[in-house]
């Protein structure tokens, strides 16, 4: 059904005159008269009876009228959905209990009259595919994997460098060390069954374990974090690594530690991808956020993958 024919119906039914419709929506009578004929025909039925004191409508139109405004009405909210800023943004954080949802939260606090959609997407590749076809408005992520490149429509930036550190159990070895280098961890074995091959995660790690001789063993089922947990909580060899903002929660029996890892400090890049076109106004917020917050860069001598993006914010 021609909306428009549909609008200019109802402008001619409250305005009584097809001339009062023409001068309301600034078009002709001779185009108002086409347009509610066309839709007569569509319907089947007389909408308006001429009358010397202007256009009447009949009882099919006047059944008519009141679904003719909730078409409007309806067009109105179809538009309105879509329009920049209207929507929630869309964001996709990688893991509820990992740094970027902390970061997207942080924002969240900053910006409360921002409406988020917070979604989880497996991987870089299914993000910056997401990103492409406009599914998403932005994601954090490692970005760029060795050997790969971001579409010529994808911008990045680095916005948060997070430290790495070393969980171990009680019983462990280095459970009482306050800090501890990545050589001296050469021989430990850790333990990261959650790593999946392909992935920016998967170079990460391969990476941090060719830099400084380490041997992280990613065999064995992935059977969550809580069962990870268990078994590094009674283990006195196996250890692992989490982010410095991963949020965990174990049992107070379980002892585990967390150990800085020092000299130099391994930070995981979390870099905000987004489509170079896309309009959101909050997208816009959240890149200032961002641009506002950055820091110098650590205290500490740090350690990144070379191929990670750099900073551009």
């Amino acid at each position: 059904m021609d909306l428009d024919a549909v609008r200019t119906f109802v402008a001619a039914a409250d305005a009584g005159r097809f001339q009062d419709a023409a001068d309301e929506l600034s078009i002709t009578q001779q185009a108002v008269s086409k347009r509610v004929a066309a839709l007569e025909r569509d319907l089947g039925v007389r909408l308006f009876t001429r009358t010397p004191r202007g256009a009447q409508l009949t009882i099919d139109g006047q059944a008519f009228l009141p679904h003719a405004r909730d078409l409007l009405r309806a067009e109105e909210r179809a538009v309105a959905s879509v329009r920049p800023g209207s929507r929630a943004l869309r964001v996709d954080v990688i893991g509820r209990r990992l740094a970027p949802a902390a970061l997207l939260g942080a924002f969240h606090r900053a910006h409360p009259e921002i409406e988020l959609d917070v979604v989880t997407l497996f991987d870089a590749d299914a993000a910056v595919a997401a990103l492409t076809s406009g599914t998403i408005d932005a994601s954090f992520r490692a970005v760029t994997m060795p050997g790969r490149q971001l579409p010529d429509d994808i911008e990045a930036a680095r916005v948060h460098d997070e430290p790495i550190q070393l969980l171990t159990g009680p019983a462990h070895e280095l459970a009482a060390a306050r800090t501890v280098t990545p050589a001296g961890l050469a021989g430990h074995r850790i333990w990261m069954p959650g790593i999946v091959p392909g992935t920016e995660w998967a170079a990460y790690y391969a990476d941090l374990a060719a830099a400084f001789g380490l041997t992280i063993e990613i065999t064995g089922p992935d059977f969550g974090t809580e069962p990870l947990l268990d078994t590094i909580a009674d283990s006195r060899t196996l250890a692992t690594f989490v982010g410095e903002q991963t949020r965990l929660v174990w049992p107070a029996d379980h002892g585990l530690r967390r150990i800085a890892v020092r000299d130099p400090m391994p930070v995981y890049p979390h870099s905000l991808t987004w489509r170079r076109d896309n309009p959101h106004p909050a997208l816009a917020a959240l890149r200032d956020h961002f641009g506002s917050r950055r820091s110098g860069g650590q205290a500490d001598e740090v350690w990144t993958p070379a191929w990670a993006h750099p900073r551009l914010i």
